[in-house]
């Protein structure tokens, strides 16, 4: 398993990385260190820990609204999509890339546990 080196909120981090996903770990640390920051900038809250959790829980509850939104529209009768042309062949689907944005929002969370500084 490859390790990357990543800053969230200034704090650096190790993370474990599978190959070919690299991108998309970074992708997750960004959308993190994003939410961080924007509970920090606010002023209400110091304590980083406390910050990493109520960034977790918007993060979640987003996450939530995108899976009910899918179960919603999935409910309802949609036409046959288009076959996807050559170039987007590998693409994820949107119910696959919920997947893994949940899959590794938990390797984030576990990995992030084993510093003792954020929760």
């Amino acid at each position: 398993m490859k390790q990357i080196e990543v800053q969230i909120m200034g704090q650096s981090y190790l993370l474990g990385c599978p190959e070919g996903g690299e991108q998309q770990l970074r992708d997750a640390v960004e959308r993190v260190d994003a939410a961080m920051c924007k509970i920090r900038d606010a002023g209400k809250v110091k304590a980083r820990d406390r910050i990493a959790v109520l960034a977790s829980l918007n993060l979640a509850f987003d996450l939530g609204q995108r899976e009910a939104a899918l179960a919603a529209s999935a409910s309802a009768p949609v036409p046959a999509p288009a076959p996807a042309p050559a170039s987007e062949a590998g693409a994820v689907d949107d119910a696959a890339g919920e997947t893994q944005a949940s899959q590794l929002i938990q390797r984030l969370d576990h990995a992030l546990a084993g510093d003792g500084l954020l929760l």
